[in-house]
């Protein structure tokens, strides 16, 4: 395949963009450590166009304390109420992942060098990543330290880094490090998350001449896992999982067979380094929904901040009354809350075409929690037979971050919601909702989200 490779299926002035930038960091890669100078450099252009954004006005992102789960656990530890236990060889990760709760069959392994940390990273020494609702973890054989991204209620995208070698554990808040990727056209444009698929050399170096991917559940499976191992069974689906090449000429063509549908890794990588010998499918698909609508969310709480703010200061100019909003504030709110409800309902989500299966207990273990309606239906069953989730609604409609919006966007989104799950709603665009999905929807909703019901008239 040529350099100009889609990101994500679709192209943009954005993506072309971004495209070159990742062709010049290729470049600079191969003269080994200055290639995390030039990737600091030329993702350093995204924050530099932003970063007046996230500093100003209502967001303040670096001046506002966070709120989220590790910056609560770091609370706790200082108060003497949690302990965090050192292991010999892996530090505090087992006990991170426990004070987080955060399940270890969520591991998944990434080996392309695709991190700052990419010196210790390679296809015998891949990175593991665990997560659940509002959390990520990264651990890298080797390192000094344990690496945490979390969705904070109101910032979005927060990140720390934790010293495994020090006695008296301390999650640092990363800033400008962090946010040189983190926040671009690929999160949003806010600080978040993001999930890249690339082909990647035997040495673990991405082979960026051949083109990336940004990935979610809108991908199609043949762009998925590129620099990632993945264990699990997917049928006659192909992903980019488990491949190593030996120059950008083999991406033109790539052999997807030979990484398809295996059950262990032991012919790439020792796993007993790790806490599993698992790089989950289910978990890999999963946090790609995930990552994609925490982007969304915070999007949408930056930008109904910002419209309420500039709002604020016209409207004793204007004659709003208390209570009432000018339609260009609406207009502004529902064109992202509109982009939210469509990720959240997978409407444009890549269909599954054969059943899938993990190896490890995730599965079992994601679908636990509840809330659940009094028939026990739970947005967070699984499908996995031809989509990933029974009753098609994000389950991060129960988190923090999305509780968190201002009412204003909560209005719009629930509105949105009883409009798409009403029995008259024949929009082609959700033409994927049964009735059956619809009518188990908006009961579910009902139940186990008091605000649906309340503020969605």
């Amino acid at each position: 395949m040529s350099a100009d490779r889609e990101v994500g299926g679709r192209r943009s002035g954005e993506d072309e963009l971004a495209a070159s930038k990742l062709n010049a960091i290729s470049r600079a890669w191969r003269i080994g450590l200055a290639g995390v100078a030039a990737t600091a450099v030329l993702c350093g252009l995204a924050l530099a166009q932003s970063g007046d954004e996230l500093e100003d006005g209502p967001i303040r992102y670096s001046k506002t304390p966070a709120t989220d789960a590790v910056a609560r656990l770091q609370k706790l530890i200082d108060q003497g109420k949690v302990t965090l236990k050192r292991d010999p060889v892996k530090g505090y990760l087992p006990s991170v992942l426990k004070a987080l709760n955060i399940p270890a069959s969520s591991q998944t392994l990434v080996f392309s060098k695709t991190s700052f940390q990419r010196d210790l990273i390679s296809p015998s020494s891949p990175r593991a990543l665990y997560f659940n609702d509002d959390v990520y973890v990264g651990w890298v054989q080797g390192s000094q330290v344990i690496e945490i991204s979390s969705a904070d209620p109101r910032l979005g995208g927060v990140f720390y880094t934790l010293d495994i070698s020090s006695p008296k554990p301390r999650f640092v808040r990363e800033t400008y490090d962090c946010l040189q990727c983190h926040t671009s056209s690929m999160t949003r444009g806010v600080p978040g998350h993001m999930i890249r698929s690339v082909f990647t050399r035997i040495d673990g170096q991405p082979q960026l001449q051949a083109g990336s991917y940004l990935t979610t559940d809108e991908s199609p499976m043949v762009q998925r896992f590129g620099g990632w191992y993945v264990t699990g069974t997917h049928g006659t689906m192909r992903h980019m999982g488990n491949l190593l090449i030996r120059s950008a000429a083999e991406a033109d063509d790539p052999d997807l067979s030979g990484g398809a549908n295996l059950s262990k890794l032991n012919r790439f990588v020792d796993t007993r380094a790790y806490l599993t010998p698992h790089s989950d499918l289910v978990a890999l698909l999963v946090m790609q929904h995930q990552t994609h609508v925490h982007n969304l969310i915070t999007k949408v709480g930056y930008e109904t901040r910002r419209a309420l703010e500039y709002e604020k200061a016209l409207a004793k100019d204007l004659g709003v009354a208390e209570g009432q909003h000018l339609e260009s504030t609406l207009s502004r709110v529902r064109s992202v809350t509109d982009a939210l409800v469509k990720a959240m309902l997978f409407t444009r989500a890549a269909p599954l075409t054969a059943p899938v299966r993990g190896t490890s207990t995730f599965a079992v273990d994601f679908q636990r929690p509840g809330p659940r309606d009094a028939k026990g239906r739970s947005l967070r069953e699984l499908d996995l037979s031809h989509r990933l989730f029974r009753y098609p609604c994000s389950y991060l409609i129960y988190t923090e971050a999305f509780d968190a919006l201002p009412l204003l966007a909560r209005e719009q989104i629930y509105r949105q919601l009883r409009n798409v799950l009403s029995a008259e709603n024949a929009a082609l665009e959700f033409a994927h909702l049964t009735p059956s999905d619809r009518q188990a929807l908006r009961e579910i909703l009902t139940e186990t989200k008091p605000e649906f019901a309340s503020l969605g008239k």
